[in-house]
């Protein structure tokens, strides 16, 4: 079933949004990634926030006893642009080895995983590097984009946003998130040349459609399926991210606008006891 849309929620996570013909009423179902949300076909976004809110206490319940995937020496991140890996160390301390797309955290040998703090520690520690990847990466790919088909833009920044891969503001300000470099290279030159056709065409209408098409193909449309079936049907995908971000907190957003973040720095954890993060 399509999400039609997603809903952040600072307390709550990501609650994705579907309607079905079929529906008589609005059900919520608790899962690992988020809070799945069936509405009848014609229901609006204020009956849906207005259920949320009613539920709140129940639905913040619900999602406390899933347990998110711990970051741990099996954990992994592997994909074009940014490979990740936690490996058993013999110092006393969190060590990195880190290189342009592929980061190592050497962890110590007796490194409690189920810590709380540590975890928090590490969701922001792989957070930044996705930053700073994000950051050599894609801002020079959407300038080359740009002058291949004439399209400028006034600026270009890197967020965290976990539920807009990117967005392009009426003055052509582009705003993407560093959860792109976990894409494939043809999606992401999909995204970039979707928001760079809104300094052209700011809507989505046929003139938009006509202009991405031109620039991908004839595929646009078909790489816009793509990335939808990817972000919200690749089970890896939607886990990884969950697992590393740390604060959602965008409001409602379309899937279609799509948008996009990035950023790190590593910090020394000392001792999986009490070092509050810096």
């Amino acid at each position: 079933m399509t999400v039609n849309r997603i809903i952040e929620d600072k307390e709550l996570g990501p609650l994705f949004v579907r309607v079905n013909a079929r529906a008589r009423r609005l059900t919520f179902r608790t899962k690992e990634d988020g809070i799945y949300v069936t509405v009848p076909p014609r229901t609006s976004l204020a009956e849906v926030e207005s259920a949320i809110e009613q539920l709140r206490p129940r639905l913040k319940a619900a999602r406390q006893k899933l347990v998110r995937k711990l970051i741990d020496l099996d954990y992994r991140i592997d994909t074009e642009f940014f490979k990740l890996t936690l490996v058993s160390g013999q110092r006393e301390r969190f060590l990195s080895r880190s290189e342009l797309g592929e980061m190592q955290i050497i962890c110590p040998p007796d490194a409690d995983f189920s810590d709380e703090k540590l975890q928090a520690w590490l969701r922001k520690v792989i957070e930044e590097a996705l930053r700073r990847n994000a950051k050599i990466i894609l801002p020079p790919r959407l300038y080359m984009l740009s002058m291949q088909h004439n399209l400028p833009y006034k600026s270009v920044k890197i967020n965290s946003s976990s539920g807009r891969w990117g967005s392009c503001s009426a003055q052509g300000n582009i705003n993407l998130s560093y959860y792109l470099v976990l894409l494939p290279k043809h999606l992401i030159d999909y995204v970039l040349l979707h928001e760079l056709a809104h300094t052209r065409e700011m809507n989505h209408g046929e003139r938009f459609w006509d202009l991405l098409d031109r620039m991908t193909d004839g595929k646009a449309q078909a790489l816009r399926a793509e990335l939808r079936k990817y972000q919200t049907k690749n089970k890896w995908f939607r886990e990884l991210v969950w697992t590393v971000s740390s604060s959602l907190f965008l409001q409602t957003v379309i899937l279609q606008n799509y948008c996009i973040p990035l950023a790190l720095s590593l910090h020394s954890f000392c001792s999986a006891a009490a070092i509050p993060l810096q």
